[in-house]
């Protein structure tokens, strides 16, 4: 680790009723947020919720229309970014091609003034931090797409930032390697111990990095909580729909007791956690994730139906039930060697009270 990036350490993030508007049209709503110093913080949502303007309003590009922006508790209002302890990775990269490897890592230092015997010793120190010892004199084109994207890493590190802002820097890589990157970027953020703002839209990434994550839709923060948490207590509709795979059952609430909702549904009552501020009378949704629902009636609620659609995943088949009340469910079933569900199968399926949640009707991921 090089000296300068171990002393910078992590800094604290916070927006205090932040919001950034273009005209008539608010991208990013009066926002509270805070951020703790050393973590990795995720902003996720789809294209176009405003997570990237956020970003950009934290990094000085875009001022705040309304609010305040902090870092390590210092007010971030009149100050450019150059000046200000971050550093911002784009989607493309921005490597230079024709400049080595090192003088890429080292660009912003010797804008800095910093001698060049400094310079390539500092380079060559974040290239060992980031796994490329070895390859400092060739040049961006001769690397793979995961070394150019710890190439970028290192030229973001070696400015010295307190938070290292990233907007959707994997996008462009395939499957495999993107999941190996977001192991290598989470690796090295624990390394070097600053505060990573990474901005995804794909919830797989969020949920395997972050130590906590704000999922925004249309401008506005829905949610922010450990990927433990968000995963298993989303507190809205398209919390519970944007982030893994979930089926929706629309009811009303009949019954709220001891944390417990009962919802009259087309497919029969059902019974799941009770969310926030729900009611009987409210119009609601049940929510229960494919793994939860078990065939052979397991739990308090029992679906009947017909299989109508199989896809093997290989240590899981997809099943496609089509409930007796008419909704398709959808539910994993363990390849564990054993025969799998057929195509046309009648099947009892159930799920656990405590499998369930039951939230006031709102908007879903889809309808966004």
């Amino acid at each position: 680790m090089s000296k300068g990036v171990a002393e910078a350490g992590g800094r604290g993030v916070a927006l205090e009723g932040a919001a950034i508007r273009f005209g008539a049209f608010t991208a990013v709503e009066p926002t509270d947020l805070a951020i703790e110093g050393g973590s990795f913080f995720s902003i996720l949502g789809p294209s176009g919720c405003g997570k990237t303007t956020l970003l950009r309003m934290i990094a000085g590009f875009l001022d705040p229309t309304q609010g305040r922006v902090r870092i390590g508790g210092a007010d971030m209002a009149g100050i450019p970014p150059n000046q200000r302890p971050t550093a911002l990775i784009f989607q493309n990269l921005a490597l230079f091609p024709l400049m080595r490897v090192w003088e890429n890592v080292a660009f912003g230092l010797e804008a800095r003034g910093v001698p060049k015997t400094e310079r390539k010793k500092r380079a060559d120190a974040l290239l060992d931090l980031v796994a490329l010892k070895g390859q400092a004199d060739k040049r961006p084109p001769e690397l793979s797409g995961g070394q150019r994207q710890r190439v970028a890493i290192a030229r973001a590190l070696a400015v010295e930032p307190a938070v290292l802002l990233l907007d959707e820097p994997l996008s462009a890589l395939d499957l495999k390697l993107r999941q190996h990157m977001r192991t290598e970027l989470r690796a090295i953020q624990k390394r070097v111990g600053i505060t990573f703002v990474y901005i995804t839209h794909d919830q797989g990434e969020a949920l395997a990095m972050s130590d906590r994550v704000a999922v925004m839709s249309q401008g506005r923060i829905e949610q922010v909580a450990p990927p433990e948490a968000l995963y298993a207590e989303p507190l809205t509709p398209f919390v519970a729909t944007f982030v893994g795979a979930n089926n929706a059952v629309k009811g009303r609430v009949a019954e709220v007791r001891d944390g417990l909702a009962r919802l009259d549904t087309p497919l029969g009552p059902l019974l799941g956690q009770a969310g926030p501020g729900l009611r009987p009378g409210d119009d609601a949704l049940l929510f229960v994730r494919p793994e939860r629902l078990r065939l052979e009636g397991a739990g308090v609620n029992r679906v009947l139906g017909t299989i109508e659609r199989r896809e093997l995943e290989g240590p899981f088949a997809q099943l496609t039930l089509r409930a007796d009340g008419g909704q398709a469910l959808l539910l994993h079933q363990p390849n564990t060697g054993g025969s799998l569900s057929a195509l046309g199968e009648r099947v009892e399926a159930g799920f656990g009270a405590l499998d369930a949640r039951i939230l006031k009707a709102g908007p879903l991921a889809a309808d966004a």
